[in-house]
């Protein structure tokens, strides 16, 4: 069933064309993922569907009853009253109700008559039986779940809305859109606003949401893992590729690739009708057939390739080196009122370490990433740099790091005085400001412009350690992407806060988790964060119900220790214990990072055999190459997942001798 229908709808804005003759649907149980550069008009299209905005030319059809929930970039003021109230009073019909309630109830007290007091009870119980029925439906305790779930303490359930700041009314208004259940999500970078730990169970939340959604994300992992098609905005125009993020990427490149390859035999056939054209026309004997040469020719549909669309491209370049040691922190403390954020923190940052800096939002992340940069002085403790350690910081709201009066050009040009202003323009350009543009004031810029501004700034004297405070915020999924291949090439130290899972995954080898009880170091990226909670919390179930399981009133247990020797004396249970637990503890962190990979080549495998099998059956029948296109593209795909597997075969086998030897060495053939 079509929940929206979009027919032929065209756009104007500024006068520019946004949309021309759009056209497409969205299905019930429709996961779509809607991207495209800056500016391309994504958030424009979902204000299209919701009614915010009208189209130039064109019609949006909506299906009877079908519920739109809208979650805009920019949150206005949707809800009001306490937080928890409010996610309850979003229901719709639920307020009407209650106002219902009163009136009817009202009416039953100034009833005389019996008949009338009959109809105004009947009226009462008609209301309070559809109220049960949304209780039922909407119960309350999923609403505390879900304000849980997006960083919420119960305390604060009875706060006013009015009094959060902005990034806590826009979890209030998800947290709103996300109890109602409605038929179709439009989320607008849902993420901006999350902490790593709500970004996660949002994830897990919408992968079991049922019905239809159609998603715009910077974050690649988090798009990949949510959508099955994508609806991209091309300079062609709009294009709808069935798969992911990953999988458009691909049919994109291909399609490009299919295209130049055609392009390039057009053009080669022109030449030489033109060079027949030229020797034979004044031959008499050879005029009928130039003729029809040309007229073949002028008759020739021009293969169009697509044009490319413009997106950052830049390198870090090679930093001085650092001493072994880039950074200590010794006995920090910092306190805001009575709030205590950091207390004898005690850290160290190594050279060529990617450190990201997660926890829930006011955890202090951020502080200390200003205590770092020398904006904000710690309480008490200290911060020492290393040895020949030169450091480049971005900010978060880099808009405070950046001069509104100066141009684009004279902002750039205040790092690298002694530069050219040829060099400085070069490397506007990389930042997509060409021309004129270097010539706009800071001021009139977009968020988007004003963070490439600060990247720029960062290119031209990065340092040998960068701080970055969400350095993908205001970019495009394309720009984003092109930053974290720019940082993976980067042969500094890097420290970072993101709520990006790609850019964390891609790019961390440590994380810090900032908590109640101070930072937490964990080896790894973002997925091995997560994997390492996950036995943490299933060996705290374990030992639950060992301790459960444990003899009572004195009874002997079970398991006996070791009889003492050399005089020492016998160890205690809680002893045993905690040895038991480190050893399972070393065991799973050797195994497990195999057994994951393993995992994980094992269903690639399996994915890859199932396609290779699937083009072999399309490539074997012959009406598959009268589209030469289509052909091309199948034979392509067939030929890299033969490579691909060949590849994963051989790293299976590679990672499976590990595995054993692994066990060997730590003795638990038998256990695994």
């Amino acid at each position: 069933m079509s929940l929206v229908t979009v027919m032929n709808l065209s756009l104007t804005f500024l006068n520019r064309p946004l949309f021309e003759g759009v056209g497409f649907s969205v299905e019930s149980g429709d996961r779509i993922g809607l991207v495209g550069p800056n500016g391309s008009g994504k958030s424009t299209l979902l204000r299209l569907i919701t009614g915010e905005m009208a189209p130039d030319e064109g019609e949006i059809r909506i299906a009877r009853g079908t519920l739109l929930g809208y979650l805009p970039q920019d949150v206005q003021e949707s809800l009001s009253g306490s937080l928890l109230q409010a996610v309850i009073d979003s229901v719709p019909q639920r307020r009407q109700l209650r106002a219902d309630v009163q009136e009817a109830e009202a009416a039953l007290r100034g009833a005389v008559e019996p008949a009338e007091q009959a109809r105004s009870a009947e009226r009462l119980a008609e209301l309070h039986g559809r109220i049960d029925h949304l209780e039922q439906t909407y119960p309350l305790h999923e609403a505390e779940k879900i304000l849980i779930g997006l960083g919420f303490k119960q305390e604060e359930f009875s706060q006013p809305i009015a009094s959060l700041s902005g990034g806590w009314k826009m979890r209030a208004a998800l947290a709103g859109l996300l109890y109602q259940r409605p038929d179709l999500l439009l989320l607008d970078e849902p993420t901006n606003h999350l902490d790593i730990p709500s970004v996660h169970w949002l994830e897990q939340f919408l992968q079991s949401y049922s019905g239809a959604m159609v998603l715009v994300s910077h974050d690649r992992e988090f798009l990949n893992r949510q959508v099955k098609r994508i609806m991209s905005f091309e300079t062609e125009g709009m294009r709808v590729y069935s798969g992911d993020y990953d999988f458009y990427l691909k049919a994109r490149e291909e399609e490009e690739r299919a295209l130049e390859a055609k392009a390039r035999n057009q053009e080669q056939k022109v030449k030489e009708a033109q060079r027949f054209i030229e020797r034979f026309q004044a031959k008499a004997s050879k005029a009928r057939q130039a003729q029809s040469k040309l007229k073949l020719v002028q008759k020739m549909e021009i293969v169009k390739t697509h044009k490319r669309t413009k997106t950052i491209h830049f390198t870090f370049p090679a930093p001085p080196q650092s001493g072994r040691e880039v950074l200590r922190i010794e006995g920090l403390s910092k306190r805001f009122g009575p709030k205590t954020l950091y207390r004898d923190v005690n850290l160290r940052v190594m050279r060529g370490e990617r450190i990201a800096v997660i926890g829930p939002n006011g955890c202090g992340k951020t502080t200390l990433l200003k205590m770092i940069a020398g904006e904000l002085p710690p309480d008490e403790g200290g911060i020492a740099l290393g040895h020949n350690v030169e450091m480049g910081y971005f900010a978060q709201h880099h808009s405070d790091t950046l001069d509104p009066r100066k141009s684009v050009l004279e902002e750039v040009y205040t790092v690298v005085p002694h530069e050219t202003v040829s060099f400085v323009r070069n490397v506007c350009g990389a930042f997509l400001f060409s021309g004129s543009d270097v010539d706009k004031p800071i001021e009139v810029l977009s968020g988007g412009e004003r963070a490439r501004v600060a990247l720029a700034k960062l290119l031209v004297k990065p340092g040998n350690l960068m701080v970055m405070d969400e350095p993908s915020n205001h970019l495009d999924i394309t720009s984003s992407e092109k930053l974290i291949d720019a940082l993976s090439g980067y042969q500094g130290t890097l420290l970072f806060v993101s709520h990006n899972q790609s850019f964390v995954n891609r790019l961390a080898t440590k994380i810090w988790d900032v908590g109640p009880q101070g930072v937490e170091e964990y080896p790894g990226n973002l997925t091995e964060y997560y994997e390492h909670l996950e036995r943490l919390e299933k060996a705290a179930q374990t030992s639950g119900s060992a301790a459960a399981a444990a003899p009572q009133n004195g009874a002997p247990a079970t398991l006996q220790a070791p009889e003492p020797s050399n005089g020492r004396a016998r160890p205690n249970r809680k002893d045993l214990k905690r040895e038991r637990a480190e050893r399972r503890r070393v065991i799973s962190e050797k195994l497990r990072p195999i057994e994951t990979d393993l995992a994980r080549i094992e269903t690639r495998i399996t994915e890859l055999e199932a396609l290779q099998a699937d083009a072999e059956k399309r490539l074997a029948d012959p009406e598959v190459f009268k589209d030469k296109i289509e052909g091309v593209r199948l034979l392509t795909q067939y030929n890299q997942a033969r490579r691909d597997l060949a590849d994963l075969l051989e790293r299976w086998e590679a990672r499976q001798e590990e595995l054993e030897s692994a066990k060997a060495e730590l003795g638990v053939l038998e256990e695994a």
